[in-house]
């Protein structure tokens, strides 16, 4: 009887100390550490004081594609992070999975779609990508500079795959990173992702 006590006590415990873990709108981020395509550790938490932007990415996805090949992401990450904002792309494709690619690929990929992240992080084995809850590719995540998670959705209105979309969607990213910018609160905080889905082992 004590063992079975004993065993509910930790699993709730277990249990609580998960759901602290999990990445809410309007509470703090939840902190990680993931290695960058270059072999470093990188730590959500050196970047406190900063609006740091999570973006989970395969450029194998056609959704992500859409948006790398017309220029879109990688002209925001340029514009933003020359204005200090700390944009991390993470793959939390599996090894064997689509996404997951080796290093020199995903440099390749980079270069040849100008990318400018400030890091490409590496989550294979998923655990970041599950405690934010980051269900397809793209899906983006914002921090403001208090360290508080305050917008998870698309990038965009438009769910599809077609690059001439791009001109007449309302861009939400740009938008919450625009109000973050000028001190002010984002105009949305959740919206629904679209794209491929993270493809976790």
């Amino acid at each position: 009887m004590k063992k079975a006590i004993l065993f509910w006590i930790m699993f709730f415990a277990f249990s609580l100390a998960l759901l602290a873990q999990e990445a809410k709108i309007d509470q703090p981020a939840p902190d990680f550490k993931l290695e960058d395509i270059n072999g470093m550790d990188v730590l959500l938490s050196d970047y406190s004081g900063k609006i740091v932007v999570l973006e989970w990415i395969n450029f194998d996805c056609p959704y992500v594609r859409k948006h790398y090949q017309s220029g879109n992401i990688p002209k925001m990450q340029d514009k933003y992070t020359k204005q200090g904002v700390i944009w991390m792309a993470i793959c939390s494709s599996a090894p064997g999975k689509e996404g997951n690619l080796p290093t020199g690929e995903i440099k390749k990929r980079i270069k040849q779609y100008n990318g400018k992240m400030t890091f490409y992080l590496i989550d294979s084995d998923g655990k970041v990508g599950k405690m934010y809850g980051a269900k397809t590719t793209p899906h983006f995540f914002i921090i403001n500079k208090e360290g508080k998670l305050v917008y998870s959705g698309a990038v965009d209105d438009k769910p599809s795959t077609d690059i001439e979309d791009i001109k007449t969607a309302r861009n939400y990213v740009t938008e919450v990173l625009d109000s973050l910018l000028a001190g002010k609160n984002p105009p949305v905080k959740v919206t629904k992702p679209y794209g491929c889905s993270v493809k976790y082992k």
